[in-house]
């Protein structure tokens, strides 16, 4: 197992919901997760956030805040994360499926009704009790 990548991922907040996409191509398949990803050399997780969420949604969010980070051992692909949580406002843009190689579709989804299975990052953030609605 190498060294612990670190990934972002965003809590995207529109009426009380929040944003989320089943996983697919990659490892988290067939999971619900935020959207999200690598955090590049050199880039803040602000900026991180709003070129993912660019990237993957074709949606503008605002108001970037980090709220969380968890320790995601992903025992099955030898793979090791630092995920840093950030919640966030949509602020504009029509949700489209980018990367439709990644992600089968997106839906704005209550806090308290969160699909199954959910990507481990989740289940770990959960495991923290956090709301972004508190």
């Amino acid at each position: 197992m190498d060294r612990p990548k670190v990934g972002v991922s965003v809590i995207v907040i529109k009426d009380k919901k929040v944003l989320i996409g089943k996983r697919k191509g990659s490892h988290g398949e067939n999971t619900w997760a935020f959207p999200g990803g690598h955090l590049e050399g050199g880039e803040s997780w602000e900026i991180c956030a709003k070129r993912e969420v660019m990237e993957e949604v074709g949606i503008a969010i605002s108001d970037v805040t980090f709220v969380a980070a968890t320790n995601d051992i992903f025992e099955k692909e030898q793979k090791h994360y630092i995920t840093l949580f950030v919640t966030s406002r949509y602020a504009g843009g029509e949700i489209q499926v980018m990367e439709p190689e990644k992600c089968e579709g997106w839906e704005w989804i209550a806090w308290d009704m969160l699909p199954q299975p959910l990507f481990l990052p989740i289940e770990n953030l959960l495991k923290q009790h956090f709301s972004p609605f508190v």
